[in-house]
């Protein structure tokens, strides 16, 4: 359930973004997207939602607009963005929560090094590194010029190369870690093309989601969180943001998670 704080008109939120705002969440068909979507359209301040998955998300808040966008082709995020553009609307917000850790008989975690497979870790940089790249690539121009706006792609705590102690998991880590960067290096070119947009990573803790599932049982359950309490988090971590944290990766509750 949505705090009072992002619901009320008077919060933080609105006064962040005003009360007309436009949001598109890529990856609008998983767990932490599609609550997203959802905890958007509970924000009296949020007019429109644009929500992109690979196959058309189902919605039936009048909000929403969906449609499809695979990060692999950049055609689909190219054309994602062109028809927002015809319309001549503006995006206060954009959010990619796309992301892959496992896929049944193609991707899993490796233990070691010798599980590293070429094969693998190019599909975790498609969609964990260069799927955000691209549709920060296509839809920074409809970031407005003269408000305060921000591009958000969920990340990890495990793309932390100073808090990694553990090893392992080498596709997910690495792709990451690049994401952290590409984050870190659009940040500074933003700042000349939209200077009042804040760019950024979000790590949302373990969340129970078919991204994380096969591994909730390594995690403390005080320490895992519904994707309803997750998308609530991470909205109030943007509703607080301004351009000091711009190329940084934030966690769930705002704070700054080392690179």
């Amino acid at each position: 359930m949505l705090s009072q704080e992002l619901t009320n008109n008077s919060t933080p939120f609105a006064h962040s973004f005003g009360n007309d705002v436009s949001a598109a969440v890529i990856g609008a068909s998983g767990g932490i997207g599609s609550e997203l979507v959802e905890a958007l359209c509970k924000l009296p301040s949020v007019t429109r939602i644009y929500a992109f998955s690979r196959t058309k998300p189902q919605f039936s808040n009048p909000k929403i607009l969906a449609s499809t966008i695979d990060l692999e082709k950049e055609d689909t995020v190219a054309a994602a963005a062109g028809a927002i553009g015809a319309e001549n609307s503006a995006l206060d917000i954009v959010i990619v929560a796309s992301g892959i850790l496992h896929k049944q008989g193609f991707l899993a975690p490796e233990r070691s090094l010798k599980d590293v497979d070429p094969e693998s870790l190019s599909a975790a940089f498609r969609v964990n590194t260069i799927g955000p790249l691209l549709v920060a690539k296509h839809f920074h121009p409809l970031l407005p010029k003269t408000k305060k706006s921000v591009f958000a792609a969920v990340s990890a705590r495990v793309g932390s190369i100073e808090d990694n102690h553990l090893g392992g998991w080498y596709s997910y880590r690495v792709s990451k870690a690049g994401l952290n960067m590409g984050i870190k290096t659009l940040s500074v070119e933003l700042a000349r093309l939209r200077p009042l947009a804040t760019c950024v990573g979000l790590h949302p803790g373990t969340v129970a989601t078919k991204l994380s599932e096969p591994f909730l049982g390594r995690a403390h359950k005080g320490h895992v969180f519904t994707p309803e309490v997750a998308s609530t988090n991470l909205l109030q971590v943007i509703s607080t943001l301004n351009q000091k944290d711009s190329g940084f990766v934030l966690d769930w509750s705002g704070k700054r998670v080392p690179f």
